[in-house]
């Protein structure tokens, strides 16, 4: 997991122990020879994690050994240089976190409505998306987020990926991105992944998709680590939103719970 991804995650994590402890930012930052101002740039992503201040917190929050190494070795991993940074630019911030969890999580779940998932698709057919959210792009530019694509999808065959458990609007079946024949081989790829033990794959038909979805894109990533709190992506054009609320996490889950149900 990248430093900002895990910094995301594991923020939560230090704010829901804090309060369940009752214990004051001041009084938490006093512990770690910081301000408590320094805990709310912690809790909030906004500062780079120490294993020293993480390890401490944890054990002022009364976290048992065991756990606090594991969430330590987690951080130090988290500072080693990402692999994504190569890709330059075309890795915008919020894409960087997406990045970092989705390689560490234990099952992500998706829900599309427009195309067929990143993670399960084509070379042809990646090209011609990323071609119709970046029509000025170059065309190296193109290629190297082509090539983005392929590798996040090459690192979730590794042994202990997470499992990905798609649900696809029926519509993205028809849509014909890049042609006939890259629609063609799209759908036999996505036949032949269902092959694949990590990988569940459905299918949700069009009163399915209007009695029992959102109409909206959605990935729900679930920890192998459950001290971890879930993490919920939302998408945009130019920017995409991170949930972690419990509230909203319990909607989305119980959402794609209903959705899974409707669909084949």
């Amino acid at each position: 997991m990248g430093a900002k991804a895990m910094a995301r995650v594991l923020g939560n994590y230090l704010r829901a122990l804090r309060e369940n402890r009752s214990i004051s930012p001041v009084d938490a930052g006093r512990h770690i020879r910081a301000h408590a101002s320094k805990i709310s740039r912690m809790e909030t992503a906004h500062v780079n994690l120490k294993c020293r201040d993480v390890d401490e917190l944890l054990a002022l929050y009364g976290v048992d050994p065991d756990e606090r190494d594991q969430i330590v070795a987690m951080v130090e991993r988290s500072a080693r240089p990402d692999w994504w940074q190569p890709y330059g630019e075309v890795v915008p911030d919020w894409l960087q976190q997406l990045i970092g969890l989705e390689r560490d999580a234990h099952v992500i779940r998706t829900y599309e409505t427009q195309f067929v998932p990143g993670l399960l698709q084509t070379p042809a057919y990646a090209q011609s998306v990323v071609r119709i959210g970046h029509r000025l792009a170059s065309e190296s530019e193109v290629e190297q987020r082509v090539e983005l694509r392929l590798e996040r999808q090459r690192r979730m065959n590794e042994p202990g990926a997470p499992v990905l458990w798609a649900l696809i609007d029926e519509g993205v079946l028809h849509r014909p991105v890049g042609g006939a024949q890259v629609m063609r081989d799209q759908l036999a790829y996505l036949l032949e992944v269902l092959r694949q033990p990590g990988v569940r794959l459905q299918i949700a038909s069009y009163e399915a998709s209007a009695a029992a979805t959102p109409g909206a894109a959605v990935t729900y990533l679930r920890f192998a680590q459950g001290f971890l709190p879930d993490m919920v992506y939302l998408e945009h054009m130019t920017s995409a939103m991170y949930l972690d609320r419990l509230e909203d996490l319990d909607r989305y889950r119980a959402a794609l719970d209903t959705w899974s149900t409707w669909s084949t």
